[in-house]
């Protein structure tokens, strides 16, 4: 959801005025793709209103941009390393404008869940390669580090802002909240034009030539499929033909995935990968981490707006103590990973949102102080704790030739999180809203187990010892 904040550095701000300009793109466009998923949250009941949708389909908002960004991460790459940043970046920033614009007037829920996995698409096309243009015009050390700062201030801030910014403008149309990033992309689009650098000569020359898109296909396809099984399993029953065809096909679909990846000369995903306990523990607590966390803000909006009579703002507003700690520390995480460790932080963060859970699942609802509050202060510290350990243990922990493949892999495992938790509670919501929150609070447990066992006495040694790159000098 987020990527890795980096340690300020002084040094590192002194740039010339077109590195400013240049920054100011990207960070410009990572904060739009962080603020997508939580402008959409917030304006889910008022869609649902107008166009009709039900909970199990209304969750298809969050997850069809959930799917396009995962599912085509690591093809995204792959289109970056044959073509060059500057092509892949600047196609993306106008896919995306005309995405939005698309969606903003939708009268019909397919058109609109269609432009979402557009978006996640492009997203997941400009916010890694946001990172390889900066590691590429930014001279390696404080120069570096400082970019890497703002950049990725921004994307912790995005989430934020998109409650804020979803809760006023959905307050006059939810449409807006569509349309807004339009404009801000074609203006970015204009100044990227002129400020991203062009690839130099031969830099894709070791660069893979295949696309390997029947990979992309399968792991994307695998994805739809399970959460399309999981919203036709709460319409029609979880027997229903339907229902039991989808989850045939995502898991034919997976299987297809493990074996083009198994036989390609250049696969998307290198499955030796899997057998690497940090990484495996980081994308699966981190999944965990993400996915509960949207699950408990897609059942809360929907009972705030719709059971409770408040509106988007107050929503909005009501979200800020479990978003915002991470965008007012991100400066400050790099140093908590160097003080304390990946595994201790893991740990420490899984077991803050997973009591934050219980105690929101034991009360009984009616209080935002006294029920959702402590609920949302404590996620918010889990992901002040967790989520730059995640990534840092996730990529640091493996050859530096593996690093973006690692990212990759991890980033997949958050998204897809974010996808399978929002259709899980979607269709678990029709029960009540106590089960659906024992779900939450189960899925957070599960993330806690993956972190214990990353303490064991060895693993922390390790642990202790990563360092995210940007901090090493």
């Amino acid at each position: 959801m987020l990527s890795t904040p980096t340690r300020p550095d002084r040094a590192g701000t002194r740039f010339t005025p077109a590195q400013w300009g240049l920054l100011s793109v990207l960070a410009g466009n990572m904060l739009i793709d962080a603020l997508e998923v939580s402008v959409a949250l917030v304006a889910l009941p008022s869609i649902g209103d107008d166009l009709g949708l039900a909970t199990a389909g209304l969750q298809w908002v969050v997850s069809g941009f959930a799917v396009g960004f995962g599912g085509l991460l690591l093809f995204g790459g792959r289109l970056v390393a044959i073509h060059g940043r500057r092509p892949v970046y600047l196609a993306a920033l106008l896919v995306f404008a005309a995405a939005s614009l698309a969606g903003a007037p939708a009268t019909s829920a397919a058109l609109l869940i269609a432009t979402r996995f557009v978006k996640g698409f492009c997203a997941a096309l400009t916010a890694p390669t946001g990172f390889a243009i900066i590691a590429s015009v930014f001279p390696e050390g404080p120069a570096r580090r400082g970019a890497l700062s703002v950049y990725s201030l921004f994307g912790a801030s995005g989430f934020s802002a998109g409650l804020l910014l979803s809760g006023a403008l959905t307050e006059l149309s939810w449409r807006w909240t569509f349309a807004f990033p339009a404009p801000v992309a074609l203006l970015l689009f204009g100044a990227a034009l002129r400020l991203i650098p062009r690839d130099e000569p031969g830099a894709g020359a070791k660069a893979p030539r295949r696309y390997d898109a029947a990979g992309a296909l399968a792991l994307t396809g695998a994805m739809l499929a399970l959460v399309a099984a999981l919203t036709c399993g709460a319409g029609r029953g979880w027997d229903a033909p339907g229902t039991v065809v989808l989850f045939v096909l995502a898991a034919l679909l997976a299987a297809v995935f493990v074996r083009v990846e198994l036989s390609a000369p250049e696969p998307l995903l290198r499955l030796d990968l899997l057998r690497h306990g940090p990484l495996l523990r980081s994308a699966l607590g981190a999944g965990a981490l993400n996915g509960s966390y949207l699950g408990l803000l897609l059942v809360v909006t929907l009972r705030m707006q719709r059971q409770a009579g408040h509106g988007p703002w107050f929503t909005g507003l009501a979200f800020l103590p479990a978003a915002a700690p991470l965008a007012v520390t991100a400066l400050l995480s790099g140093r908590l990973v160097a003080r304390f460790g990946p595994p201790r932080l893991i740990a420490a963060g899984a077991a803050s949102a997973t009591l934050g859970y219980a105690l929101y699942a034991a009360g009984d609802q009616q209080s935002y102080v006294r029920d959702l509050l402590p609920t949302l202060v404590l996620v918010g510290v889990a992901f002040v704790l967790a989520f730059t350990a995640f990534h840092v243990q996730a990529t640091s922990s493996v050859a530096p030739a593996d690093q973006p493949a690692a990212g990759g892999l991890y980033q997949t495992c958050v998204q897809l999180g974010a996808a399978v938790m929002t259709a899980l509670c979607a269709a678990v919501l029709p029960s009540g809203q106590r089960p659906v929150l024992y779900l939450i609070t189960a899925v957070g447990l599960l993330g806690l187990v993956v972190a214990l066992r990353g303490l064991a006495p060895g693993r922390v040694a390790r642990g202790a010892a990563q360092k995210s790159p940007e901090d090493e000098r």
